[in-house]
């Protein structure tokens, strides 16, 4: 079927989800404590050699770098108060139970902020915001509302 030339080629993939994120950190035992202990993603593989810890969190990765490692280091300056290396990473839990995750979550001591309902990949569902050791904020989503 030819394409209009007035408008542009579509991209030759299609996007079909998250597959990693990348957090530059200060604390990598803490960091892995956090994402481990408190939200259960497990340690799929590490690459001390370079400075590189990778996370399963169900179909992708949470790359952990610390900043002082080979990978980290070229990152520039390490994320702190006033300079933060990303908005918030969303990741989407089941089941949902908002109580439970609240009791968890102050059970490790996490503070746990605004919670609604939000528009994300798959509609509008409940969410609740908390932020990590390092001050990254996670965004903890529950399925699309039918």
């Amino acid at each position: 079927m030819p394409t209009d030339p007035g408008l542009p080629a579509p991209p030759p993939m299609a996007v079909l989800g998250l597959d990693h994120i990348v957090l530059r950190v200060i604390d990598l035992e803490r960091m892995i404590a956090f994402y481990g202990e408190v939200l259960g993603c497990h340690v799929e593989r590490r690459q001390d050699e370079i400075g590189l810890v990778q996370l399963r969190a169900g179909s992708a990765l949470i790359d952990l770098v610390p900043v002082g490692g080979k990978l980290g280091a070229m990152g520039g300056a390490a994320p702190g108060r006033e300079g933060h290396n990303l908005d918030h990473l969303c990741l989407r839990v089941e089941p949902y139970d908002e109580a439970a995750i609240r009791a968890h979550l102050a059970a490790h001591g996490v503070a746990v902020g605004e919670s609604g309902s939000r528009y994300g990949a798959e509609g509008e569902g409940p969410s609740i915001y908390l932020q990590d050791p390092q001050g990254n904020t996670v965004e903890l989503k529950g399925p699309a509302a039918r």
